[in-house]
């Protein structure tokens, strides 16, 4: 099992950027899919972006598509987001989010029930 450890929130102005990582414990990272959520306050949590074990596909929200950025370093045990023309209705708790390899198993990457575990979530303000 891996643990997850997010930074790089903040509070920024509409238009703006911001770049989230997430950092993993373990040997076996490179072997896991992984995707950032979002929780908005007073909402339920939301799929952002996904990115397969080798980062050969990437998946993403309608609502962030062509603004954020999902990719990872394998030998960093590092997944990033990096958060362009940001707007305030981006404003969330993200959250980083692992899930092993399942044999026989099919990854639907926008479901929260398809991951093993989770990050404490940093928090991403934008002001207008």
């Amino acid at each position: 099992q891996v643990q997850l450890v997010e930074s790089g929130g903040g509070l920024v102005q509409a238009g703006g950027s911001l770049s989230l990582a997430c950092a993993a414990s373990g040997r076996t990272f490179s072997n896991y899919a992984m995707a950032w959520f979002r929780q908005p306050p007073g909402k339920e949590r939301e799929f952002v972006a996904a990115i397969r074990s080798t980062g050969s596909n990437t998946y993403y929200a309608d609502a962030v598509k062509g603004r954020f950025t999902i990719s990872r370093d394998n030998a960093k045990n590092t997944v990033y987001l990096q958060m362009n023309s940001l707007k305030p209705e981006d404003t969330a708790v993200y959250y980083c989010a692992a899930r092993r390899p399942v044999s026989g198993s099919t990854w639907m990457p926008s479901r929260k029930d398809a991951y093993d575990a989770w990050g404490q979530g940093t928090q991403v303000t934008v002001s207008s």
